[in-house]
């Protein structure tokens, strides 16, 4: 039976199933389209990336014999419709029965259910065969309880044995976050990031000629990223023999002097699944175990973590609450995103560098994104619909199912509280305590008033001010209000003031 499998963008796995034997009746096909690159203005880099992965995949499967049909973007058949390709490609192919694997996006889900339910051949939906979870894991796990992450990962660490010894942790202590919080010393050089120079300019070219509008910077003759499972793994090598020995202690750091610092940058890798987690995992664990002199449990905990613990448990958030958690805005927020984070021109150094990074590079880490970008969104109230977009388009692994439950749950709170238990939000005290950001910038970390103060101050009590009545009975914050409440009230009335200065001309700041 002449069968049509479609391959998206981000299910470029090798060692899927669908791959284990050529067949002739067996036709794959992937699709450059405007359907994808227009949803979201997204980084020139991140095009790039994934178009180059696509066109690399697929090369790989008609060596090993596989029948391919591929559009590329200016391909004269390319409707840029996946379901009108779809449709093409079934009346040329001749084709009886249509296949695809489960999307990890809820509109491409919806889009596709649709399809099959019009089309008048045979459908089946498979697998992706890459998470450690079902996509309706966590919902499952936790039916009407709240869904606590650490319960989550603690129940992946069993079913998998990692790091275990019978059913408790090798050395009796699940979480190691609390030692993973350092700040980098001022004189540490962590390893020169491992990147790979590739020549894109046909391709940045083509994308320029079909005029998609894009985001960032990037360097035709220099592109930084894997594009191939090989070169995943690479990446993966050397982050477990360079990075894995210091990446627990400074997971957390920031600095304007170093981009990558001792983070894998396998998100891109992981989330068009060239390479898959448990085997990440694994080759952590087994490093760790390889050179326990040298790599504490730590550091490797604090990896193993971010990979089933946050990843598998943001996945499950997403498919247990869309499509009405797309919708969610708790603190009613409605103030437009400044434009300077288009361009991460403003006076506030931790702003710029960490915007300015991501323009450069399509790249932020963790904390750069929550307790930077992240931080100030929430403090000044942007519309949560404005900061998805922003964070969906800029960075070369957003893909919604990740980027909408770490935006609008973990840092906008938007959700109201599914995801984190409060808030996270900080004054410059945070952000001086883990970064050298502060040094030398415009506005005085220690000012939260006055011409010169740094807005994270202000902003950050009139937060908590205006949001009260949602806040104040949250057993985490009740601290916050007492600090504030202790105040002197004319200072408190400046802190207001300054703030509302500052929200008034947000565009200068």
């Amino acid at each position: 039976m002449k069968t049509l499998r479609l391959l998206l963008g981000d299910q470029l796995n090798r060692q899927h199933s669908w791959f284990n034997e050529v067949n002739d009746d067996m036709t794959y096909c992937l699709f450059e389209m405007r359907q994808e690159t227009d949803y979201a203005t997204h980084h020139i880099q991140k095009v790039v990336g994934f178009f180059t992965a696509m066109r690399r995949f697929a090369e790989e499967l008609r060596e090993q014999g596989h029948r391919i049909e591929y559009f590329t973007l200016d391909h004269p058949d390319n409707t840029q419709s996946l379901t009108d390709n779809l449709n093409f490609l079934i009346k040329k192919l001749d084709a009886q029965r249509f296949e695809y694997q489960l999307p990890d996006e809820w509109r491409l889900d919806v889009q596709l259910k649709d399809f099959c339910e019009k089309t008048p051949i045979e459908t089946q939906a498979c697998d992706s065969e890459h998470f450690m979870t079902e996509r309706h894991g966590l919902r499952d796990f936790f039916g009407k309880k709240n869904y606590l992450m650490e319960s989550f990962y603690r129940n992946i660490r069993r079913e998998f044995d990692i790091m275990m010894d019978g059913d408790q942790p090798v050395t009796g202590q699940w979480n190691y976050d609390a030692e993973n919080r350092k700040k980098m010393p001022k004189d540490h050089v962590p390893p020169e990031p491992l990147v790979f120079k590739k020549d894109v300019s046909e391709l940045v070219e083509m994308i320029e000629k079909q005029d998609v509008k894009t985001i960032g910077r990037v360097d035709p003759k220099n592109f930084i990223w894997p594009v191939s499972r090989e070169e995943s793994l690479e990446l993966l090598a050397f982050f477990v023999k360079n990075c894995l020995p210091h990446f627990g202690d400074f997971q957390d750091a920031m600095t304007p002097e170093f981009w990558s610092l001792y983070h894998a940058r396998l998100s891109f890798s992981l989330n068009t699944k060239m390479i898959s987690p448990l085997e990440v995992v694994q080759r952590a664990v087994q490093e760790w175990e390889r050179r326990p002199d040298e790599i504490s449990i730590a550091q490797t905990e604090g990896f193993v973590r971010q990979i089933i613990g946050w990843r598998e448990y943001m996945r499950g958030i997403y498919w247990a609450k869309m499509p009405e958690f797309a919708e969610l805005n708790f603190f009613e927020n409605d103030r437009k995103l400044p434009g300077w984070f288009w361009t991460g021109q403003t006076k506030m150094a931790c702003l710029s560098h960490a915007i300015g990074q991501s323009l450069d590079y399509a790249y932020a880490h963790h904390i750069q994104r929550l307790m930077v970008t992240g931080n100030f969104a929430l403090l000044a109230g942007i519309d949560p619909d404005e900061v998805d977009a922003w964070y969906l388009g800029i960075y070369i692994d957003a893909i919604e199912w990740v980027e909408i439950t770490n935006t609008r749950g973990m840092s906008q709170f938007a959700d109201g509280g599914i995801v984190g238990t409060k808030p996270y939000c900080s004054s410059a005290n945070y952000i001086d305590k883990m970064s050298h950001y502060c040094n030398g910038c415009f506005y005085d970390k220690k000012l939260r008033t006055g011409e010169r103060a740094c807005p994270f101050n202000s902003l950050y009590w009139h937060f908590y001010d205006r949001h009260r009545d949602k806040l104040e009975r949250n057993p985490r914050i009740g601290m916050m209000y007492r600090t504030w409440d202790r105040m002197d009230g004319e200072a408190k009335a400046e802190t207001l003031k300054q703030a509302e200065r500052y929200l008034r001309d947000i565009e200068n700041l």
